[in-house]
């Protein structure tokens, strides 16, 4: 009987040092998942801040852009008032564009050379052959 009690209390520590053994391995697991937690929340919170950090941003764009475009908008409108204001005299535009021409035609050399230009003349079409020669030219090249 005595050994049936000893085997008793030897199963019976033996069971307390493996629950005991279990019972940290479970506590272990427990912890791990806890800082997992942690971590995951922290990341949550990171990434909100971020989204409104986001969002701030192109909140101030949209306003500085907006204040841009009312600046914009009231230059050229003070642009056009003045022009319609100022220069409104339909004989000092005539003269401006007669001025214009004049100019165009002082371009033109004593000997007739033109500056060039990104043209032909309506006269032998774009793509004449003899355009910018002369006609004693065209027989030379002949």
């Amino acid at each position: 009987m005595t050994n049936l009690i000893l085997a008793a209390i030897a199963a019976l520590i033996v069971g307390i040092v493996i629950g005991a053994l279990v019972g940290r391995s479970r506590h272990g697991s427990t912890l791990r998942q806890r800082r997992a937690e942690q971590q995951a929340e922290e990341l949550r919170n990171e990434y909100t801040r971020y989204q409104a950090q986001v969002n701030e941003h192109f909140m101030e764009s949209a306003h500085l852009l907006r204040r841009f475009n009312d600046a914009y908008r009231d230059v050229n409108q003070h642009m056009a008032r003045g022009a319609n204001r100022l220069c409104n005299d339909e004989e000092w535009m005539a003269e401006l564009a007669e001025q214009t021409s004049r100019k165009r035609l002082e371009e033109v050399s004593e000997d007739g050379a033109e500056p060039p230009r990104d043209y032909a003349p309506k006269t032998s079409g774009t793509l004449s052959e003899d355009f910018g020669l002369k006609k004693g030219d065209k027989a030379a090249e002949a």
